[in-house]
């Protein structure tokens, strides 16, 4: 970037290409990648892909989401499934303040009070809401004995790489 001088101290940007510039991946991103191999157990009916690749764009990193509304109100009450929705609006809510969509997010990691196997059709049912078939981020829940608030069940926290 040049700066050109004008008068009375006002200055135009002028953009100058560098050298390495290459106008085909600035006009044709890189598309994520997601691969879901034989050799590694079906996750996607689980709400989440194996493997995400990602090559270029903005990184954003989204703090841990919860059940908490903008008014700091639970949603779901004891209910982890609502609770994962809510978290879920909330990931999608941050990502879209800058830019971005759901198609965008490339890792999540899901923290869930008390886990146990049983609850996994909930959080499971509520990702396959939010994230398309063909498209699930990679995903690692861990089971956690606390969140921040007594009455969080799960925080989720969310990667994304915008084009």
């Amino acid at each position: 970037m040049q700066r050109t001088p004008k008068a009375f101290g006002v200055v135009d940007l002028v953009l100058v290409r560098p050298p390495e510039y290459n106008s085909r991946y600035f006009l044709n991103p890189m598309p994520k990648e997601y691969t879901n191999p034989d050799s590694l157990f079906r996750s996607l009916e689980y709400g989440f892909s194996q493997i995400v690749a990602a090559n270029g764009g903005k990184t954003v990193y989204i703090s841990g989401q919860t059940a908490w509304d903008a008014q700091r109100q639970i949603i779901g009450g004891t209910d982890l499934a609502q609770q994962a929705r809510q978290a879920l609006r909330n990931v999608q809510a941050a990502i879209e303040a800058v830019g971005g969509t759901l198609a965008d997010v490339v890792a999540l990691r899901i923290y869930i009070v008390n886990y146990r196997p049983e609850q996994a059709d909930a959080v499971g049912g509520a990702l396959r809401e939010f994230f398309p078939r063909e498209e699930r981020p990679a995903s690692t829940w861990i089971g956690v004995s606390a969140l921040a608030v007594s009455d969080f069940l799960i925080e989720i926290e969310a990667t994304a790489v915008l084009e």
